[in-house]
Protein backbone atom coordinates (compact mmCIF):
# COMPACT_ATOMS: atom_id res chain seq x y z
CA UNK A 1 0.00 0.00 0.00
CA UNK A 2 0.99 3.62 -0.44
CA UNK A 3 1.03 4.07 3.37
CA UNK A 4 3.55 0.93 4.04
CA UNK A 5 5.60 2.61 1.21
CA UNK A 6 5.46 5.82 2.35
CA UNK A 7 6.44 4.29 6.16
CA UNK A 8 9.75 2.67 4.45
CA UNK A 9 10.70 5.68 2.61
CA UNK A 10 10.11 7.65 5.95
CA UNK A 11 13.12 5.38 8.08
CA UNK A 12 15.36 6.44 5.05
CA UNK A 13 15.36 9.97 6.25
CA UNK A 14 15.09 8.90 10.36
CA UNK A 15 17.41 5.71 9.97
CA UNK A 16 15.11 3.54 11.64
CA UNK A 17 15.73 -0.18 10.95
CA UNK A 18 13.24 -2.07 13.31
CA UNK A 19 14.39 -5.49 11.61
CA UNK A 20 17.31 -6.97 13.68
CA UNK A 21 19.27 -10.00 12.89
CA UNK A 22 19.02 -12.71 16.23
CA UNK A 23 22.78 -14.13 14.70
CA UNK A 24 24.83 -10.50 14.83
CA UNK A 25 24.22 -7.27 14.91
CA UNK A 26 22.72 -6.09 11.51
CA UNK A 27 19.28 -4.66 11.49
CA UNK A 28 17.03 -3.62 8.85
CA UNK A 29 14.85 -1.35 7.45
CA UNK A 30 12.37 -3.63 5.50
CA UNK A 31 11.29 -7.53 7.13
CA UNK A 32 12.23 -8.66 3.10
CA UNK A 33 16.39 -7.48 3.98
CA UNK A 34 15.88 -8.90 6.91
CA UNK A 35 15.07 -12.13 5.32
CA UNK A 36 17.39 -11.78 2.32
CA UNK A 37 20.63 -11.19 5.33
CA UNK A 38 19.45 -14.46 7.59
CA UNK A 39 20.39 -16.40 4.36
CA UNK A 40 24.14 -15.38 4.70
CA UNK A 41 23.77 -17.31 7.93
CA UNK A 42 21.93 -20.41 6.62
CA UNK A 43 23.69 -20.49 3.68
CA UNK A 44 20.13 -21.14 2.08
CA UNK A 45 20.19 -20.17 -1.89
CA UNK A 46 16.38 -20.39 -2.66
CA UNK A 47 16.76 -19.44 -6.31
CA UNK A 48 17.95 -21.69 -8.90
CA UNK A 49 19.69 -21.01 -12.59
CA UNK A 50 17.70 -23.21 -15.50
CA UNK A 51 20.64 -23.02 -17.31
CA UNK A 52 23.22 -24.52 -14.37
CA UNK A 53 24.01 -25.61 -11.59
CA UNK A 54 24.23 -21.67 -9.46
CA UNK A 55 21.79 -20.63 -6.91
CA UNK A 56 21.33 -17.73 -5.11
CA UNK A 57 20.30 -15.85 -1.98
CA UNK A 58 19.01 -13.32 -3.90
CA UNK A 59 16.48 -13.10 -6.52
CA UNK A 60 18.41 -10.15 -8.17
CA UNK A 61 21.68 -12.14 -8.23
CA UNK A 62 19.91 -14.73 -9.87
CA UNK A 63 18.89 -11.86 -12.39
CA UNK A 64 22.32 -10.59 -12.71
CA UNK A 65 23.44 -14.36 -13.16
CA UNK A 66 21.16 -15.18 -15.85
CA UNK A 67 22.40 -12.19 -18.36
CA UNK A 68 26.13 -14.41 -18.20
CA UNK A 69 23.96 -16.97 -19.94
CA UNK A 70 21.80 -14.97 -22.30
CA UNK A 71 24.73 -12.16 -23.03
CA UNK A 72 21.97 -9.18 -21.99
CA UNK A 73 23.69 -6.15 -20.92
CA UNK A 74 21.08 -3.54 -20.58
CA UNK A 75 22.96 -0.61 -18.89
CA UNK A 76 24.98 1.20 -20.82
CA UNK A 77 27.58 3.75 -20.82
CA UNK A 78 26.85 7.14 -22.11
CA UNK A 79 31.02 8.52 -22.22
CA UNK A 80 31.93 4.61 -23.65
CA UNK A 81 30.96 1.55 -25.55
CA UNK A 82 31.06 -0.27 -21.92
CA UNK A 83 27.71 -1.83 -21.24
CA UNK A 84 26.39 -3.78 -17.74
CA UNK A 85 23.96 -6.71 -16.42
CA UNK A 86 23.25 -4.48 -13.13
CA UNK A 87 22.75 -0.43 -13.03
CA UNK A 88 25.05 -0.60 -9.58
CA UNK A 89 28.16 -1.50 -12.23
CA UNK A 90 27.13 0.94 -14.21
CA UNK A 91 26.97 3.99 -11.95
CA UNK A 92 30.18 2.57 -10.78
CA UNK A 93 32.48 2.62 -14.16
CA UNK A 94 30.82 6.34 -14.96
CA UNK A 95 33.06 7.24 -11.62
CA UNK A 96 36.26 6.09 -13.68
CA UNK A 97 35.04 9.03 -16.84
CA UNK A 98 33.91 11.31 -13.55
CA UNK A 99 36.94 11.06 -11.07
CA UNK A 100 34.12 10.56 -8.57
CA UNK A 101 34.88 8.93 -5.43
CA UNK A 102 32.45 10.35 -3.04
CA UNK A 103 32.79 7.19 -0.27
CA UNK A 104 35.52 8.32 2.07
CA UNK A 105 37.34 6.63 4.90
CA UNK A 106 37.41 8.56 8.37
CA UNK A 107 39.85 6.24 9.46
CA UNK A 108 42.88 6.95 6.83
CA UNK A 109 42.92 8.64 3.50
CA UNK A 110 41.42 5.55 1.34
CA UNK A 111 38.23 6.99 -0.59
CA UNK A 112 35.48 4.88 -2.46
CA UNK A 113 33.82 5.07 -5.70
CA UNK A 114 30.85 3.04 -3.84
CA UNK A 115 29.57 2.38 -0.24
CA UNK A 116 29.64 -1.04 -0.74
CA UNK A 117 33.29 -1.46 -1.36
CA UNK A 118 33.70 1.74 1.73
CA UNK A 119 32.34 -0.97 3.68
CA UNK A 120 34.55 -3.56 3.29
CA UNK A 121 37.50 -1.54 3.42
CA UNK A 122 36.00 -0.30 7.29
CA UNK A 123 36.06 -3.88 8.34
CA UNK A 124 40.18 -3.74 7.91
CA UNK A 125 39.90 -1.24 10.47
CA UNK A 126 37.26 -2.60 12.48
CA UNK A 127 38.34 -6.48 12.33
CA UNK A 128 34.63 -6.97 11.90
CA UNK A 129 33.62 -10.85 10.38
CA UNK A 130 30.00 -10.61 9.70
CA UNK A 131 30.03 -13.53 7.29
CA UNK A 132 29.84 -16.76 9.15
CA UNK A 133 30.54 -20.51 8.26
CA UNK A 134 27.47 -22.49 9.58
CA UNK A 135 29.49 -25.63 9.13
CA UNK A 136 32.29 -24.30 10.90
CA UNK A 137 33.90 -21.47 13.32
CA UNK A 138 35.11 -19.91 10.15
CA UNK A 139 34.37 -16.03 9.40
CA UNK A 140 35.19 -13.44 6.88
CA UNK A 141 34.50 -9.97 5.82
CA UNK A 142 33.22 -10.23 2.60
CA UNK A 143 29.92 -12.19 1.72
CA UNK A 144 31.90 -13.58 -1.55
CA UNK A 145 34.39 -15.05 0.52
CA UNK A 146 31.95 -17.24 2.51
CA UNK A 147 29.79 -18.09 -0.20
CA UNK A 148 33.56 -19.72 -1.51
CA UNK A 149 34.44 -21.30 1.71
CA UNK A 150 31.56 -23.37 2.15
CA UNK A 151 31.76 -25.13 -1.03
CA UNK A 152 34.80 -26.37 0.57
CA UNK A 153 32.00 -28.12 2.91
CA UNK A 154 29.90 -28.92 0.14
CA UNK A 155 31.82 -29.59 -2.97
CA UNK A 156 29.98 -27.33 -4.87
CA UNK A 157 32.21 -26.24 -8.09
CA UNK A 158 29.54 -24.67 -10.11
CA UNK A 159 32.46 -23.01 -13.14
CA UNK A 160 33.18 -25.70 -15.61
CA UNK A 161 35.47 -25.99 -18.72
CA UNK A 162 33.81 -26.22 -21.39
CA UNK A 163 37.20 -27.98 -23.12
CA UNK A 164 37.24 -30.58 -20.55
CA UNK A 165 35.55 -32.06 -17.36
CA UNK A 166 37.55 -29.34 -14.97
CA UNK A 167 35.37 -27.39 -12.53
CA UNK A 168 36.43 -24.91 -10.16
CA UNK A 169 34.55 -23.24 -7.02
CA UNK A 170 35.75 -19.51 -8.59
CA UNK A 171 35.30 -17.99 -12.01
CA UNK A 172 39.13 -16.61 -11.38
CA UNK A 173 39.91 -20.51 -11.30
CA UNK A 174 38.11 -21.07 -14.48
CA UNK A 175 39.67 -18.52 -16.22
CA UNK A 176 43.20 -19.39 -15.03
CA UNK A 177 42.89 -22.73 -16.34
CA UNK A 178 41.32 -21.64 -19.79
CA UNK A 179 44.55 -20.04 -20.52
CA UNK A 180 45.82 -23.71 -20.44
CA UNK A 181 43.24 -24.38 -23.10
CA UNK A 182 44.10 -21.42 -25.47
CA UNK A 183 48.04 -20.86 -24.58
CA UNK A 184 46.73 -16.86 -24.28
CA UNK A 185 49.43 -15.20 -21.98
CA UNK A 186 47.93 -12.24 -20.55
CA UNK A 187 50.30 -10.73 -17.75
CA UNK A 188 53.70 -9.31 -20.14
CA UNK A 189 57.41 -7.98 -18.26
CA UNK A 190 57.90 -4.31 -18.57
CA UNK A 191 61.57 -5.20 -18.83
CA UNK A 192 61.54 -7.88 -21.26
CA UNK A 193 59.36 -10.13 -23.67
CA UNK A 194 58.35 -12.72 -21.38
CA UNK A 195 54.77 -13.23 -20.84
CA UNK A 196 52.97 -15.26 -18.77
CA UNK A 197 49.01 -16.79 -17.98
CA UNK A 198 49.37 -15.67 -14.36
CA UNK A 199 49.87 -12.62 -12.67
CA UNK A 200 51.70 -14.48 -10.06
CA UNK A 201 54.18 -15.85 -12.43
CA UNK A 202 55.23 -12.69 -13.54
CA UNK A 203 55.93 -11.42 -10.11
CA UNK A 204 58.06 -14.41 -9.61
CA UNK A 205 59.73 -13.76 -12.78
CA UNK A 206 60.32 -9.78 -12.09
CA UNK A 207 61.78 -10.62 -8.40
CA UNK A 208 63.88 -13.25 -9.86
CA UNK A 209 65.15 -11.49 -13.20
CA UNK A 210 65.01 -8.04 -12.71
CA UNK A 211 65.08 -7.30 -8.93
CA UNK A 212 66.85 -4.09 -8.77
CA UNK A 213 65.74 -2.67 -12.63
CA UNK A 214 63.25 -0.24 -12.90
CA UNK A 215 60.53 0.25 -15.00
Amino acid sequence: SRKYVLGVHMRTHTGERPYSCVRCNASFVTKYNLAEHMRSHTGERPFSCVHCKASFARKGSLVMHIRTHTGERPFSCVHCNASFVHKTYLDRHVRIHTGDRCFSCVHCNASFVTKFYLDQHMRSHTGERPFSCVHCSASFRRKENLVTHIRTHTGERPFSCVQCNASFVQKKYLERHVRTHTGERPFSCVHCNASFSQKCNLKDHISRRHKNEKP
